[in-house]
C-alpha cells in the first residue's frame, strides 16, 4: 500500500493533461502567470536563490517574496521593522531566547503564518543555522546599551554580529543582509559600546562585502529610552539631572523612519548594497535643547540639576567595578550610565558627506509634533492639562 501511495503521489506532482493541453492553446500562458511577468518578480537584487517570487497587490495578505529573520525583533526597533515587514506580505521569522510573551505583541503585525516565533539560543550556532535555514533576507538589531553579567558589550555588539555575518554567508541563500548600528560609533570612540559596533561594521563587510549598514541616531519613539526615561524622573523627582552642561549636540530620529529605511533598502534594486548610511532626523538638537522639548510636551516647569562629567562619571562607576563581582545581577542603569556618559563628551550628528535618508528618498519627520505626542500620558490631570496650563503658577510656589 505505500509503494501505491508513492506512485499516486509522483503521479500528483506531474503535470495533468489538461494542463498541458492549456498550454498547447494559449502559449502565454507561462509567461503571463510565471514568475518572469514583472507583476510577480521581484525587485530585490538577487544571490543564490534565484528568481523570487511576488503575489499579489504588495498589501498585508500579500507575499512579497521575501522571508526575513530579524534577530533583535522584540526590542524597540524591532517591532516596527516587523510590521512594516509584515504590511507589505513579507514572512517575519522572529529568533526570541526570553520567556513565550516576548514575542506576543508581534504575531498580530501580519496575517496567519507570516509572523513566525523561533527560539533559539545566541550562543549556540545550530539554533542559529534553524533560525536562519528558510530565510533570504536577514536584519541584525541585537544591540546593547548596557552591559550586563552574561552579555558584556563586545559580545552583544560585535561577536554577535561577526557570528551572523559568517552564518549568514555560509548559508549561500541570503540575499540581502542588512545590520544595524549606531552613529557615532568609532574605533576612537570614549564609548565601549560604540568601539564595538564600529568592530562589528568591520567585521560584517569583511564577510559579506555586499551588507548593508545602518546606523541611526538616537531613536525617538512610544518606547524610547531617552524622552520617556526624562519624563518619568522628572516626574518623580520634580527636575532633571543634565549631565553636563548640556551643550552636546544630537540629532535624534523617529523610529518609524529607520524602520521605513531598512524596509526601502531591501525593496531597492540593489543599490544599496555595500553601502552605509548614516540615519539621523532633519534637525540638529543639543541636550539641552532636547529636555526643553520633552519638558514643553508634559506641560511641566523646566527645572534641572547639572551635573559635571567628573561627578556623574564618579556616580556610575560602582556598578561597573562591582558587575561581575557580586553574586547576584544588578539594576539597569538609568541616567547615569557611564557608558553613555562617555558617548555624551562628543557630538552626535550625521556627517557632511554620508548617505542619508535623502539616498533612499524618505523624508525624516520633525520631532515637534506627532513623533513625540505618546509624551502627552506624563501631562498632570490627563492629556488636556499640565502644570504650565491649567495652573499658571509659578516655579517659585511649588513646595
Amino acid at each position: 500500500m505505500q509503494a501505491v501511495a508513492r506512485r499516486l503521489g509522483h503521479q500528483s506532482l506531474s503535470p495533468s493533461p489538461s494542463i498541458s493541453a492549456l498550454k498547447s492553446i494559449h502559449p502565454l500562458f507561462d509567461s503571463y502567470y510565471g514568475a518572469d511577468h514583472p507583476r510577480c518578480g521581484s525587485t530585490l537584487a538577487t544571490k543564490g536563490l534565484g528568481h523570487l517570487v511576488r503575489k499579489g497587490t504588495g498589501g498585508r495578505s500579500s507575499v512579497s517574496g521575501i522571508v526575513a529573520t530579524v534577530f533583535g525583533a522584540t526590542g524597540f526597533l524591532g517591532r516596527y521593522v516587523v510590521q512594516q515587514l509584515a504590511k507589505m506580505g513579507s514572512q517575519v521569522l522572529v529568533p526570541f531566547r526570553g520567556c513565550e510573551d516576548s514575542h506576543r505583541h508581534l504575531k498580530l503585525m501580519g496575517d496567519l503564518g507570516q509572523i513566525v516565533p523561533m527560539k533559539y539560543n545566541p550562543r549556540d550556532e545550530a539554533s542559529i543555522k534553524a533560525v536562519m535555514a528558510k530565510a533570504n533576507v536577514v536584519v541584525n538589531l541585537i544591540g546593547r546599551e548596557y552591559e550586563t553579567r552574561n552579555y558584556s558589550f563586545e559580545v552583544a555588539n560585535h561577536f554577535m554580529a561577526e557570528q551572523l555575518a559568517t552564518i549568514a554567508k555560509e548559508h549561500g541563500g541570503i540575499i540581502r543582509y542588512i545590520q544595524v548600528s549606531c552613529l557615532g560609533a568609532s574605533a576612537s570612540s570614549p564609548s565601549r559600546m560604540l568601539k564595538a559596533k564600529a568592530a562589528a561594521e568591520e567585521a560584517v563587510l569583511r564577510e559579506l562585502p555586499e551588507a548593508t549598514i545602518m546606523k541611526p541616531a538616537i531613536m525617538i519613539g512610544t518606547e524610547d529610552r531617552i524622552m520617556n526615561r526624562w519624563a518619568q524622573i522628572a516626574k518623580k523627582y520634580s527636575f532633571l539631572p543634565l549631565i553636563g552642561d548640556g551643550s552636546t549636540k544630537i540629532q535624534p530620529v523617529y523610529v518609524v523612519d529607520v524602520a521605513a529605511a531598512i524596509v526601502a533598502a531591501l525593496k531597492d534594486d540593489g543599490t544599496s548594497m555595500g553601502k552605509i548610511y548614516e540615519l539621523g532626523g532633519p534637525e540638529v538638537f543639543t541636550v539641552h535643547e532636547l529636555a526643553e522639548l520633552m519638558y514643553e510636551t508634559i506641560r511641566e516647569w523646566p527645572r534641572y540639576l547639572k551635573v559635571p562629567f567628573p561627578i556623574a562619571k564618579a556616580i556610575a562607576t560602582p556598578r561597573e567595578i562591582l558587575l561581575n563581582k557580586v553574586p547576584f545581577p544588578l539594576p539597569k542603569p538609568d541616567i547615569f550610565n557611564l557608558d553613555q556618559i562617555l558617548a555624551q563628551t562628543t557630538d552626535t550628528v550625521v556627517s557632511e558627506n554620508a548617505l542619508t535618508f535623502n539616498d533612499l528618498e524618505i523624508m525624516p519627520h520633525k520631532l515637534k509634533g506627532y513623533p513625540i505626542e505618546f509624551l502627552a500620558c506624563y501631562r498632570k490631570g490627563g492629556p488636556q492639562f499640565g502644570s504650565t496650563i491649567s495652573e499658571r503658577v509659578s516655579p517659585d510656589a511649588w513646595p
